[in-house]
């Protein structure tokens, strides 16, 4: 009997009334895989292989709209989940109802997100970062009535950390090759990638949680290393190493397998030429490295980013990270031809969604002492200040993590002017939330532009939200610098350094209306109609050492 290794992850759940879902198993070997739902809805797809690991992504279809079934997963017609003698209710998959996405009817959407799960320790005891928060979300979610269910996890970078690997998985690591040697502690090939996912979608409460809970999700840099592609400095010194390659290619090749796959829409997976090639088989190894390879020299070659509508909800998911241009004269967060596919994703059928979520793994809003930080190191490597100058602002940069959209002013002006143009006029929708992770803290700044803007008055809620960590810690000192950067000193600090560099002002103001918050924590948006609310949870221990969910903000965010 052929084992089932990983999952099943519940992705893809159709808003479109198709009655459509897509389900991603890791299997112990080749096999064709199987969902079948109590209802008669069903779906079947051979594995497919890469280094030696056997997958499917499963195509149910003949779901009802409006209805929750529970589901089993079959490998060669053996059942293989649910696991015998497990403590959670079944798994399910439930469907918007006919007609969600119509303005009369104005359906609910439920978004959680977060970002930054580093895996729990492998051996019992207290956890030094505190109880998980997706683990004490599966906790309530078990607990509760199913409508108390997200319609949609959103995973906003950092799922896997390549680099800052836990103790368990260091002893596995040691078992295989001499840690003396780099990338040492850290994950060098796809196998050992493997073994990351292992650990983190095997603990028992999230595995639950992402078999019932449709997901979307989006790397950031600790999914392939702390800074990927900083700056072209950076990674000509990265490719100069003997390990960089391998370590490279195999984080993009299981980033598309794991969870890239998974975020596509089977209309868009038809039209995949890499998934098309994958399931030609026996072995796509060969093909999902080449790919990679070609992403790793040409960022423009793929697109990571990706649109969702969840009826009167659109989220666009921006790829941050990998699609960045880095030469100093024409630095860009996304480049060109990403760039228009988001504008195009932003502004099709306009009037046509109440609600634009734009999610992006690093914040949009910073602290305005840190935005302009970012921004005057910008200048600074791009030589506004001469060349000593610009060897300090490559130091800086590397150093402090200075590389949020403000440290590429160009990418924040035009996604700046985007969310404007979106939020203008008539057909503006009620709310634009850009939703974001990375720092390790949670804060809601509010924008605002002059009344008197050319293109015209801003009337849509437009809030930076950020959510971080599920599952990790932030030292104390940057904590400080965090409370710092929004205060009349940070800002001070700032319109220094704005003036050394020469900047004008940025073309909207910010302020903070919330946070910061520091623990282990998600954001929860309910959208319904015209209206937003929205809720931050954290995750604490009770004296009797079991976790659960506080919650610890909650406010309407619809003028």
């Amino acid at each position: 009997m052929t084992e089932l290794r990983l999952g099943p992850v519940l992705r893809h759940v159709a808003w479109d009334g198709s009655g459509t879902a897509t389900v991603w198993v890791e299997a112990g070997g080749a096999s064709t895989a199987e969902v079948r739902c109590a209802d008669g809805a069903s779906g079947r797809a051979a594995t497919f292989e890469v280094a030696g690991h056997h997958y499917a992504l499963i195509r149910v279809e003949g779901l009802i709209p409006g209805t929750s079934t529970a589901y089993e997963v079959r490998l060669d017609g053996e059942l293989v989940w649910p696991r015998e003698g497990g403590h959670f209710p079944s798994s399910t998959i439930r469907t918007p109802a006919s007609g969600a996405g119509d303005a009369e009817a104005g359906g609910r959407a439920r978004v959680a997100f977060g970002s930054c799960r580093w895996a729990r320790p492998a051996k019992e005891g207290r956890d030094p970062i505190g109880p998980d928060a997706l683990d004490t979300l599966a906790l309530r979610l078990a607990a509760a009535d199913e409508s108390e269910r997200p319609d949609v996890l959103l995973l906003v970078g950092d799922q896997v950390y390549a680099d800052e690997t836990s103790p368990g998985t260091q002893e596995w690591l040691a078992a295989r090759r001499d840690l003396s040697r780099p990338p040492g502690t850290q994950v060098a090939n796809y196998e050992e990638y493997a073994h990351l996912y292992d650990e983190s979608w095997g603990d028992p409460e999230v595995r639950w949680l992402l078999s019932t809970v449709p997901s979307c999700m989006v790397f950031d840099d600790h999914d392939v290393i702390d800074d990927w592609n900083t700056s072209a400095a950076w990674l000509a010194e990265m490719r100069a190493t003997d390990w960089w390659d391998e370590r490279v290619l195999s984080g993009l090749m299981s980033y598309w397998v794991y969870q890239h796959l998974g975020n596509l829409a089977p209309a868009e997976l038809d039209e995949d030429e890499l998934y098309a090639a994958v399931r030609e088989g026996p072995d796509a190894t060969a093909a999902v490295r080449e790919f990679a390879r070609r992403v790793d020299r040409d960022p423009a070659y793929a697109r990571w980013s990706y649109r969702r509508d969840f009826g009167r909800t659109r989220l666009v998911v921006v790829d941050s990270r990998a699609a960045r241009v880095l030469a100093e004269d024409r630095r860009a967060m996304v480049d060109e031809e990403e760039t228009r596919w988001v504008r195009r994703q932003v502004l099709d059928a306009p009037g046509s969604y109440d609600h634009l979520l734009i999610g992006t793994s690093l914040p949009w809003l910073m602290p305005p002492m840190i935005h302009d930080l970012e921004s005057w190191d910008s200048v600074l490597c791009g030589g506004g200040r001469g060349p000593r100058w610009a060897r300090l602002g490559e130091r800086l940069r590397r150093r402090a993590d200075l590389e949020h959209w403000a440290a590429f002013p160009h990418s924040f002006e035009e996604l700046t002017d985007l969310i404007a143009e979106v939020g203008a006029g008539e057909r503006a929708p009620a709310t634009v939330c850009v939703l974001s992770g990375d720092v390790h803290h949670a804060y809601i700044a509010e924008a605002a532009w002059p009344r008197d803007r050319p293109g015209g008055q801003v009337t849509s809620h437009v809030t930076q939200l950020t959510c971080s960590p599920v599952h990790n810690s932030v030292p104390g000192y940057m904590k400080v610098t965090f409370r710092v950067g929004w205060n009349g000193l940070g800002k001070l600090v700032g319109r220094a350094l704005r003036l050394h560099g020469r900047l004008g002002r940025p073309p909207l103001g910010w302020e903070r209306t919330g946070g910061p918050w520091f623990g282990n924590q998600l954001m929860t948006l309910t959208l319904e109609g015209r209206h937003a609310e929205l809720r931050l949870d954290q995750s604490r221990a009770r004296e009797d050492g079991t976790a659960h969910l506080v919650t610890v903000d909650e406010r309407t965010l619809t003028r």
